[in-house]
C-alpha cells in the first residue's frame, strides 16, 4: 500500500470513527423515526445453535420490560466460512466462554455443555421459527436454548407440542430472510441487536445499547436508571497475600485494533496488581492467510470505537499497517525485548497506528514508535528488517491453538494450586482475566 494510500485510508477511518459522525448519524435516524411516527425499533438475530445467542435470548425480556421498544426477533443461520475461519474452534470456545460469563452476568448456561444433536438443532429452529410473531418469541426461545444445551429432546418435543413449530419449508424461509436482512444491514454473526444504523453483539455490548436509548429518552416511567446488562467487574474485595506474585501471558497482533485497547488496560492493570507479563505476538490474521470480510472489519472498527471510549482511550486516527509495516515493525521487537522494552514497544505501536494515524511503514514513522518505547534510534535501527523473528510468533501461535484459541488479543492465566488454567480470547475478557489473578494472588 502506498504512503497515499494509507493517508487517505487514515482520513476515511477518522471520519468513520469521529464521535461528531456517529452523532449527526443518530441524530439523523432520531428524526426521521419520528417523522416517520415509528417506535425504537430493535432488531434481534438469533442462531439456536450458538451460546451466546442462548445468552442474549435471555436479556430480550428485560430490554424490553426497562425501554419502549419495539423488538422485531429473526432467525439466522451460522455466519460464513469468511467471518468464522476457525469455526471448529468457534464452535467449541463459545461454549466453554458462555459457561464462563454467565452467572456474572446474571444468566444461565451449563458447564461442559456438548455440540447440539443435529435434529435437535433443527428441531429448535423450527419451535423458534414458529414463535417469531408471537409475544412469547424471547421466553420459547430461552426455554428450547435450554432443552438444546442439555441434550434434552424430551424438553424439545414437549416445547414443540404445547407451542408448535414450523415445518422445514416454513423454518428455511424464516432463516433466509433473517440471514438476508442481517447481510443487508452490514453483519454476518447472531446474538446481534441492531438499532438505527448501529450493531451490538451479545450481552457484551448491550450496555452500550441501552446507554443510548437511555439517552433518548426510551427508558420507561418507573425503570431502573441503572442497565439491566451492567459491564461484568472482577472481584477485588480480597486482600491480595504479601510478595505473591502470578503470570499472565498476551498473545497480541500489530494489526489488531482490539489488541491496541488490550495493551493499554495491560498497562493498567500491571501497574495495580503483581503480574508477571508474558507477550506473544502473532501475526495478524489476514497475514497468516484467514480472511477478514468487509463487514467484519467496519463493524470492529466501529466497535473498538466504542470500547475505546469507555476507557477513555484515544481511537480512530487509523493507518493500517498490514503486511511490510507490520513486518518491519516486528524485526525491532527483538532488540526492543533485549533492552528490556518489548512492552513499551508494542504498545507504542498500536498506539501509533491505531490512534495517531502514523504511517509505521516508514523508517520516520518507527523511530517515532521506537523512541517512545525508550529505544535507542541509533541502535534500534541496525535491526530493522533483519529477519529471525518468525520463528518466534510461529511458535506463539502454535501455542494459541493449542489453548483452542485463534484470534487475538487472547490470554492464558495458568494453573495455580487449586485454580485452573484460564485461556480466553478479547479484550472484553480482561475482567475474568483480572478475576483469575486476584484469585492466584489473594489468601481465598
Amino acid at each position: 500500500m502506498s504512503a497515499l494510500s494509507r493517508r487517505i485510508e487514515t482520513l476515511v477511518a477518522e471520519g468513520i470513527t469521529s464521535p461528531r459522525t456517529r452523532d449527526l448519524r443518530r441524530w439523523i435516524a432520531e428524526r426521521a423515526r419520528r417523522l416517520r411516527g415509528e417506535p425504537h425499533r430493535v432488531h434481534y438475530f438469533h442462531e439456536v445453535s450458538d451460546p451466546y445467542a442462548h445468552l442474549a435470548a435471555q436479556r430480550l425480556d428485560a430490554l424490553v420490560a426497562r425501554f419502549d421498544v419495539e423488538l422485531v426477533p429473526h432467525l439466522v443461520g451460522a455466519p460464513s466460512d469468511a467471518a468464522a475461519p476457525e469455526r471448529e474452534r468457534l464452535v467449541a470456545y463459545a461454549r466453554s466462554d458462555a459457561a464462563a460469563i454467565a452467572s456474572s452476568h446474571g444468566l444461565d448456561f451449563p458447564a461442559h455443555a456438548p455440540a447440539p444433536d443435529a435434529a435437535q438443532r433443527e428441531q429448535a429452529e423450527a419451535i423458534v421459527a414458529h414463535a417469531l410473531a408471537t409475544p412469547d418469541v424471547a421466553r420459547v426461545a430461552v426455554a428450547v436454548g435450554a432443552a438444546l444445551w442439555r441434550g434434552d429432546g424430551a424438553a424439545l418435543a414437549a416445547l414443540a407440542r404445547e407451542g408448535g413449530s414450523a415445518d422445514v419449508a416454513a423454518t428455511r424461509a424464516a432463516r433466509e430472510a433473517g440471514d438476508r436482512l442481517r447481510a443487508a444491514r452490514g453483519h454476518y454473526s447472531s446474538a446481534t441487536f441492531f438499532y438505527a444504523g448501529e450493531w451490538y453483539w451479545g450481552v457484551d455490548r448491550l450496555a452500550h445499547l441501552e446507554r443510548r436509548l437511555d439517552a433518548l429518552g426510551a427508558r420507561r416511567p418507573g425503570a431502573p436508571a441503572a442497565g439491566a446488562t451492567p459491564f461484568p467487574a472482577p472481584e477485588d474485595d480480597a486482600p491480595l497475600v504479601p510478595g505473591r506474585r502470578a503470570t499472565l501471558e498476551a498473545f497480541v497482533s500489530l494489526r489488531s485494533p482490539y489488541s491496541y485497547v488490550a495493551m493499554e488496560r495491560l498497562a493498567d492493570l500491571v501497574r495495580r496488581l503483581p503480574v508477571d507479563l508474558v507477550l506473544r505476538p502473532v501475526l495478524p490474521m489476514v497475514m497468516r492467510g484467514l480472511p477478514v470480510p468487509t463487514a467484519k472489519r467496519l463493524y470492529i472498527t466501529l466497535d473498538t470505537k466504542r470500547e475505546a471510549e469507555r476507557y477513555g482511550l484515544p481511537f480512530g486516527r487509523v493507518c493500517d499497517p498490514v503486511g511490510r509495516p507490520v513486518e518491519r515493525g516486528f524485526s525491532l521487537y527483538p532488540f526492543a525485548c533485549a533492552e528490556g522494552r518489548g512492552f513499551e514497544y508494542l504498545r507504542s505501536f498500536l498506539r501509533a497506528a491505531f490512534a495517531e494515524g502514523t504511517d509505521t511503514g516508514t523508517d520516520a514513522g518507527l523511530r517515532r514508535v521506537a523512541e517512545r518505547a525508550g529505544l535507542d534510534w541509533s541502535r534500534a535501527r541496525a535491526h530493522l528488517d533483519r529477519d529471525g523473528w518468525q520463528a518466534e510468533l510461529e511458535h506463539n501461535r502454535e501455542t494459541l491453538f493449542g489453548l483452542g484459541l485463534w484470534g487475538v488479543p487472547s490470554f492464558r492465566v495458568p494453573a495455580s494450586g487449586a485454580e485452573p488454567e484460564l485461556a480466553t480470547w478479547g479484550q472484553d475478557r480482561l475482567w475474568l482475566v483480572e478475576r483469575a489473578l486476584r484469585r492466584r494472588l489473594s489468601a481465598r
